[in-house]
């Protein structure tokens, strides 16, 4: 009786520590990149099978917009966008490695870039939120209009009737239930100007927005994911207006469901953001871009924070996804130039460096499960 009881001890013992062990995975370990040109396809789905894969990674968020051949508004694709038999290589590649594809249309804000509109705002101007504010020929921040990127307007009555088709056509085509909406650096919301949006608080827009988009999701069991900085108060923290938000919407943070996404981005300090968004009691993951010791330390404030958490907030403190902002061709360049053992820094920033570091960081933490 005694042995059995001693046993019994071992055996618990074991599973405790082997439950341990599984706690360090991280349950994301991703990446978010532009979706590969046409061209580069073939290219590309080597990539997830020779580089992405064999570090672990499992989730790869594509910054897809209008490079899809969409059906439902042909008139709305970019030039050389993808086709659904292209979009299937994709998702069936993912699908063979374990790799969750979570595609993104950026809405709301990045309606526009530098001195060029956005597909949607060219072909539907009405939705956009400030029509007086002209393109320039030349772009440079600051400028007197505040222009960054253009917005379209959250309360336009035609405009979900169009974007949510194009999300809801994508997914289809990914065969995914998960979708990232951007909805970052908005800085044009809520214009006094704008005939409907004008005067209203901008934390409730902001809030409306996501639940407006996140409710259409969920109807289809489709999870939202966001970019988390208008969620946070960019004066108390001292982040400013990049990276968290100095016009008013971060309120919205306590306005919005809980099952929505957070991607916190940091870039040039580890702000230990995402500890507020698992409190909050969102899912939550950080995202570096180009500074690799940026970006590793992330990965062991990730490790820390699931380690002194309770089962409870571990459990939305999800992992790492490394953000690349140049195009995919581009990624994929600097990992073959990386491999070949050229420089790739420039001033000590690389994406490429970052990705690699990060994710042999999470490896050596144990946050990746064995292959």
């Amino acid at each position: 009786m005694r042995i059995l009881i001693v046993l019994g001890y071992l055996l618990a013992g074991w599973f405790t520590r082997a439950a341990d062990s599984s706690d360090k995975v991280f349950p994301v370990r991703g990446l978010s990149i532009a979706a590969p040109s046409a061209k580069q396809l073939d290219r590309f789905l080597r990539c997830i099978e020779e580089e992405f894969a064999p570090r672990g990674l499992n989730t790869l968020i594509l910054r897809v917009d209008y490079h899809f051949q969409y059906e439902s508004h042909p008139e709305l694709r970019a030039e050389g966008a993808l086709s659904r038999s292209q979009v299937k290589q994709l998702a069936d590649a993912c699908r063979s490695r374990g790799i969750r594809i979570v595609p993104q249309i950026n809405l709301l804000g990045h309606q526009s870039w530098a001195s060029q509109l956005g597909n949607l705002l060219k072909v539907y101007p009405d939705f956009d939120e400030t029509p007086w504010v002209t393109m320039p020929e030349k772009y440079a921040w600051p400028n007197a209009d505040g222009l960054y990127c253009k917005s379209y307007c959250p309360l336009h009555p035609k405009v979900h009737a169009v974007v949510f088709a194009l999300v809801d056509e994508l997914c289809d085509a990914f065969e995914t239930d998960a979708f990232h909406a951007g909805m970052d650096e908005v800085f044009y919301i809520g214009e006094a100007r704008c005939p409907r949006c004008g005067g209203k608080d901008k934390a409730e827009l902001f809030a409306g927005e996501l639940k407006k988009i996140r409710d259409h999701l969920a109807a289809k069991k489709r999870t939202l994911w966001i970019w988390g900085d208008r969620l946070i108060d960019g004066k108390t923290t001292g982040i400013g207006e990049w990276e968290a938000s100095l016009n008013q919407t971060h309120p919205a943070v306590d306005l919005i469901p809980k099952d929505i996404v957070i991607c916190d981005w940091h870039y040039e300090r580890a702000d230990p953001t995402a500890a507020m968004f698992a409190l909050k009691g969102f899912p939550v993951v950080t995202c570096p871009w180009n500074r690799p010791e940026v970006g590793v330390r992330q990965v062991r404030d990730m490790m820390e924070l699931r380690e002194n958490s309770t089962r409870e907030v571990r459990g939305r403190l999800r992992g790492v996804v490394q953000t690349v902002w140049s195009g995919a061709e581009t990624f994929m360049n600097g990992l073959a130039a990386h491999r070949r053992g050229e420089e790739v820094a420039k001033g000590g920033k690389s994406d490429v460096v970052c990705f690699v570091k990060v994710f042999d960081e999470m490896k050596a933490l144990g946050a990746v499960a064995n292959q």
